[in-house]
């Protein structure tokens, strides 16, 4: 036998394929089931029309050997098998895919669904064997060829006995180094969990004699070893299958197994798209937050699959961050794939298909808050933040996808209300949604300015997420309404003579407000206020910046004292006795006047949740005010 050169350009192009196109060398198994598959597929394909064909499509088997003595691992097939021809043709030629031509010269033939199209996925077993020997069969021939080659080197052919129709390849493992062990691919185990990870639904059964032992019949405690052929992938995706023919069992199986979780999922989404973009999705919504979730190593992506061969474990590209929660996979036999079928070319393929899932993901959100309100709550208490900070993120871009998903906690007995069911519900004259921030429900409903405008019949949203407020500042307005936080100086509930009348009152105590303004130094303005019933002070904010913002802005990290900072202003109900007692102050003790006006802005603070810089001051003051 004379040795061979490959047909390409040159020695390096099998160099680099051997050792730069793939980034995992376990990928080599995938490749080589893969082409067995395409390889029965095509003898499948013939028989439909060839009826000198006599294989029933339950023989059809890949199988595999692991022989450790020998250091061989063997793919096997019972497919077409190749000539010596098409050897030379498909293994002597780099780059060429005699699965890529049989596709193109069969488009449009029935159950035609081959994997292969580059024809560099057999070089991928030279990253873990130093040779390979691959015998073949033509179906319906007596001659068969054996191709061996150690790389790069060339390779060689020749005529060999072999008794079956179809192709084996024998790989040769390497020798383990201090950096590989290579000799992994000798265990059953890690096979095994390959074949499930990448070629779980090829469509034929991929067997392999797993070595066992069990206890010898009429001895005391001898065990002898035996031989069993295991069947390796589930074939059948359950996806493919009609949703009506799978039960809810079946899918709390496939997904907790799957996604390594100990709930069934909240909600199942099934999608089947055919014609711009053609892909099966089924997906997922955890039913509680994954213990990464909110942390930096947590990944999202949908698996993606390729007519039934795992190309990605996790393609980010087919979630917007904010469903990434979402469990899941897309197979799609359309895919653009790169050389190496380990990463997606960005095409548009892929931004129509993660378009579609992203709105059927909303749709059945959107049903499941209508339909089945408590599991959506739970599913809110879960995940609703990441809808939030989907709103505010990237300027508002999602803004109109994500808004009618938001649930916020109501003055109306602290239930959930969307941001549609409160529009729903106004007042006719009202064009407001009225909201509040705070860390706690209960510190809200302390707010002053919350119990006066409920006390005048309108609804609150209680917001206590950092991102609430931010969020709310995005959206902007809602059903033409416009958003207003309640301890914003600018909102006045009163009436035109009450307004009128505070005007004048304010206007009266100038002199003595300016004073106390002075004295505090930390607040924009002082004002008297006719809105805070039995309350005699409160914190108000002018601008878009309120002081629960401030407060979230303060907590980032890096955040230095250059950070923006809410315009703040003391406000004190003129119908309090207090109002007299400043007036008092004002006229004969304008420095006892100070004091107050501080244990005021004080007393402000601890009501709104603001820290007291100097509490050692507030108490001196008391005390000496008490004494």
């Amino acid at each position: 036998m004379r040795k061979k050169q490959f047909k390409a350009e040159s020695q390096k192009l099998l160099d680099m394929m051997i050792n730069s196109i793939y980034t995992h060398k376990e990928i080599f198994l995938r490749e080589l089931i893969s082409n067995a598959s395409d390889a029965i597929d095509k003898l499948y394909f013939r028989s439909l029309t060839d009826t000198d064909v006599h294989v029933s499509r339950g023989d059809y088997a890949i199988n595999i050997i692991i022989d450790k003595e020998e250091k061989t691992l063997t793919i096997s097939d019972n497919g077409c098998g190749m000539t010596k021809e098409e050897l030379e043709n498909n293994l002597g030629t780099i780059a060429k895919s005699g699965s890529f031509d049989f596709k193109r010269t069969n488009e449009g033939g029935e159950d035609v669904d081959i994997i292969g199209q580059f024809g560099v996925g057999f070089y991928s077993a030279f990253m873990v064997a130093d040779r390979i020997t691959v015998r073949s069969k033509p179906y319906g021939s007596n001659e068969a060829t054996v191709w061996e080659s150690e790389g790069v080197s060339g390779y060689t052919t020749d005529t060999c006995d072999k008794s079956t129709f179809g192709t084996e390849i024998i790989l040769h493992i390497k020798e383990d180094t201090d950096d590989e062990r290579y000799s992994e691919f000798l265990d059953d185990y890690r096979i095994r969990s390959l074949v499930k990870k990448y070629s779980d639904y090829i469509r034929y059964p991929i067997k392999m004699a797993v070595e066992k032992s069990r206890k010898k019949e009429g001895t005391d405690g001898e065990y002898e070893k035996y031989t069993e052929i295991e069947t390796l992938n589930s074939m059948i995706p359950l996806w493919k299958r009609p949703a009506s023919e799978v039960t809810d069992e079946e899918y709390k199986s496939f997904y907790t197994e799957k996604f390594f979780d100990y709930e069934a999922p909240a909600k199942v989404i099934t999608q089947k798209s055919e014609g711009t973009a053609t892909y099966t999705a089924l997906l997922f919504i955890p039913s509680h937050v994954p213990f990464n979730y909110y942390t930096k190593d947590y990944e999202k992506g949908l698996e993606l699959y390729s007519s039934g061969v795992m190309i990605m474990d996790k393609c980010p590209d087919l979630l917007p961050d904010y469903f990434g929660f979402v469990k899941g996979l897309v197979d799609s036999a359309d895919l653009s794939l790169n050389i190496s079928r380990e990463m997606l070319q960005h095409d548009r393929q892929l931004k129509v298909m993660a378009k579609a899932i992203e709105k059927k993901i909303k749709s059945e959100l959107e049903k499941m808050m209508e339909n089945d309100r408590e599991k959506y709550e739970k599913f809110f208490d879960a995940f609703g933040i990441q809808l939030k900070y989907g709103v505010y993120s990237d300027y508002g871009m999602h803004k109109d996808t994500l808004q009618d998903l938001l649930l916020f906690r109501s003055s109306n007995d602290r239930k959930y209300v969307s941001l549609k069911e409160y529009t729903s519900s106004l007042k006719e004259e009202q064009k407001t949604i009225y909201y509040a921030a705070g860390e706690t429900i209960d510190k809200i409903e302390l707010l002053p300015q919350v119990e006066a405008v409920k006390s005048r019949g309108f609804e609150v949203l209680y917001l206590t997420d950092d991102v609430d407020e931010f969020a709310l500042k995005i959206i902007g307005k809602y059903a033409d309404c416009d958003f207003k936080n309640v301890t914003a100086e600018a909102l006045d509930l009163s009436s035109d003579e009450e307004k009128e009348a505070l005007k004048k009152e304010n206007e009266s105590a100038e002199a003595m407000l300016g004073a106390m303004k002075d004295a505090i130094g930390k607040v924009s303005a002082v004002k008297f206020t006719a809105s805070l019933g039995k309350h005699p002070v409160c914190l108000s904010s002018e601008g878009e910046l309120s002081v629960e913002m401030e407060k979230i802005l303060k907590k980032m990290p890096g955040v230095d004292e250059n950070a923006p900072k809410a315009s703040v202003v003391l406000e004190i109900n003129m119908n309090h006795p207090i109002a007299e007692k400043l007036k008092s102050l004002h006229e004969t003790d304008a420095e006892k006047l100070g004091k107050y006006a501080r244990i005021l802005y004080a007393e402000a603070c601890l009501i709104g949740g603001v820290s007291i810089e100097n509490p050692a001051e507030l108490t001196e003051l008391i005390s000496e005010l008490m004494v």
